[in-house]
């Protein structure tokens, strides 16, 4: 950060008398406050104060640079005086100091007074320098001998600053499944990275609470390549004739300066919109599985707030029902309970719709969504040709099926009236033809594969009902350690998804164990950091903290910038400890009907306190591996 952005003309003051120090921080004061960088003066004053009774901030060499970080101060910015006569501030030097810059800086965020008071440290040690600004006459002067200095000693800026235009030279789009972490941490990675190359970078994301930050028509109009890093389909029809590049969210997060490169030098492909899959001039095809996982991840965002708001619902109906009144109507003995649970089982019921909905319109379009939805719903009654108003259903494995047959339907629709209909009937396609002839054909495919797909799903059901013993335990630690591989990636989002159909078919024994495994790896980290402070460097202990809220909140994903800067080390020591807390979970015979929340809804967990006891020692598993696996760092 330059000095003279923070250094105003209104916080400058040349020539100033004062016969102490006191009154020469009182001008500083007052210099800071008229400039707009403070909303309580006198807090900001005790936040110096208290600083210079640590020891004196005189350095020598006639310089004085008092500093406060207080949450007195609204806005970073520095005030400026020269003391020709010079004041005793107890300087190491034993000299008066007669050039003098106070730092202000809000108590959130980084440390931008230890940037500034080690870039004037820096400069300020020019003899001819200082000269030259004690002989300054008028602040614009001055604030030009300052931007003189900062060219001549920091060239890369210079670089920095010609290679900017007006406006935003890259955009970004960061999208994850969940639209929790990665989204909002691959958004922070490119923008920084675009601060670091000098290219102004403005991401949008696509998160759990909606689109923020939308990037506008003239933004994309003017910008030189956009990138797109996400785990699912986003608004893609506003970038034709763009270059454009198109990855992980993941190599949003650990390649942003890689990305932005690529951009700047020209190698993006141009994108051209066909309306179903995305289409780049000589861009690297994605492969098979890649589409299928952005495609299924697509469906899975979208319903995950069903299960969750739905399936938390059905769960405080259980807590708070009677179940001596009618055990075959546990759930809705009370009219309370009654409520709770119809609510939930509404929005619950929607799981598999929503599910195949969004597939298919992630492989087809707006077209896609009515005939996905349609094959969901039937997935979800288990229609057949025997039985259509509905048999045994196929549920989840049936509404996958279903997201897929009804996109690929579509597609398929799609060529043949682009072959066979004139253009004068484009219009009416996406009303009546495909809508139409789509939900028509997925009824026929669903009645017929319906039987099958139910037989599976039954099979896979009875199969996880019979599991006891040693098997259980099993399948617990092998989920919990799933949710620890890649933290909020693909095996990750399997085990959640495996965990949340299983609630659906009453088996609360995984989605407890899945919980467990997605909640060690955040919580095992930070206790590692207070445990073991030398494996940790000050800023990876001070950011440790917030992953104790988050593993209890279970967000796996606050554990991956450390995975990703030790990941030999790191993924190992989470996975296994993950493991041990899924089989603990099964051991101690925890369920879980709701599928989020961790720790803020223990009251719908069976067994709680086993279910902590489990957390812990699959936590402290964590941290000892962590303390055992990781080297110290020198600081």
């Amino acid at each position: 950060m330059r000095i003279i952005d923070l250094l105003k003309k209104e916080s400058i003051a040349l020539g100033v008398s004062a016969a102490d120090k006191d009154t020469a921080f009182d001008k500083l004061i007052g210099l800071m406050d008229a400039s707009g960088n403070l909303k309580n003066r006198e807090e900001y004053k005790k936040g110096i104060y208290a600083r210079e009774a640590q020891s004196p901030t005189a350095i020598g060499a006639g310089i004085c640079i008092p500093h406060a970080k207080n949450a007195a101060v609204t806005t970073a910015g520095l005030a400026s005086i020269t003391v020709p006569a010079g004041v005793d501030c107890d300087a190491m030097d034993g000299e008066v100091s007669n050039l003098f810059f106070m730092i202000a800086a809000p108590a959130e965020g980084c440390d931008v007074h230890l940037e500034v008071l080690a870039r004037l440290s820096t400069i300020l040690m020019d003899d001819d320098f200082r000269a030259k600004l004690l002989a300054a006459t008028d602040k614009d002067e001055y604030l030009a001998i300052i931007d003189a200095k900062e060219k001549e000693k920091f060239p890369e800026e210079v670089k920095m600053a010609e290679n900017k235009k007006e406006g935003f030279r890259i955009l970004a789009v960061t999208a994850c499944p969940t639209g929790i972490a990665h989204t909002f941490m691959a958004a922070e990675a490119l923008e920084g990275a675009g601060a670091k190359l000098g290219y102004a970078v403005k991401a949008e994301t696509n998160g759990s609470g909606g689109v923020k930050n939308r990037l506008t028509k003239e933004e994309i109009a003017n910008c030189d390549g956009i990138i797109i890093a996400a785990d699912k389909q986003v608004e893609m029809a506003r970038f034709e004739g763009k270059p454009v590049i198109q990855v992980k969210v993941a190599d949003g997060i650990h390649k942003p300066e890689e990305l932005i490169k690529k951009i700047m030098n020209g190698e993006a492909p141009i994108y051209h919109h066909t309306g179903d899959a995305a289409a780049s001039e000589d861009s690297e095809k994605e492969s098979m599985g890649r589409k299928i996982y952005k495609n299924l991840m697509n469906g899975v965002s979208h319903m995950l707030p069903f299960v969750v708001g739905g399936g938390i619902l059905i769960a405080l109906a259980f807590m708070l029902d009677d179940y001596s009144i009618d055990p075959a109507n546990f759930g809705m003995n009370t009219p309370v309970a009654a409520f709770f649970k119809t609510v939930g089982g509404q929005a619950f019921g929607f799981m598999l719709p929503i599910l195949a909905g969004f597939i298919a319109m992630s492989i087809a379009d707006r077209p896609g969504l009515a005939v996905g939805f349609v094959g969901g719903a039937l997935a979800s009654t288990g229609m057949t040709f025997a039985s259509p108003a509905g048999g045994v259903s196929p549920g989840f494995l049936g509404a996958l099926f279903a997201g897929f047959a009804a996109g690929y339907t579509v597609l398929l629709l799609k060529k043949i009236a682009d072959k066979l209909l004139p253009d004068s009937l484009e219009g009416i396609k996406p009303m009546l033809i495909y809508p139409v002839a789509g939900v028509f054909l997925i009824g026929v495919i669903m009645c017929a594969v319906n039987p099958a797909i139910a037989m599976v799903n039954t099979g896979l059901n009875n199969f996880l009902a019979s599991l006891d013993g040693s098997s259980k335990v099993l399948l617990g630690a092998v989920l919990g350690g799933m949710m620890a591989i890649d933290m909020g990636g693909p095996f990750n989002k399997a085990a959640y998804v495996f965990g949340t159909a299983s609630i659906a078919s009453a088996n609360y024994h995984i989605m407890a164990a899945v919980m467990m495994g997605g909640m060690i790896p955040p919580i095992g980290i930070a206790l590692a950091s207070l445990i073991f402070k030398k494996k940790f460097t000050k800023k990876d202990r001070e950011g440790a903290v917030v992953n104790f809220i988050m593993g209890l909140s279970f967000i796996t994903e606050g554990a991956i910038p450390y995975a990703a800067a030790d990941p030999l080390r790191v993924i190992p020591s989470c996975m296994i400890g993950s493991a041990v807390g899924g089989a603990l979970s099964m051991i101690f015979g925890c369920t879980l009907m709701a599928p989020h929340g961790g720790l803020w809804v223990v009251a719908v967990i069976s067994n709680p306190l086993g279910y902590v006891a489990a957390l812990a020692i699959g936590s402290v598993v964590t941290a000892v591996l962590l303390g055992v696996l990781k080297k110290d760092i020198a600081e």
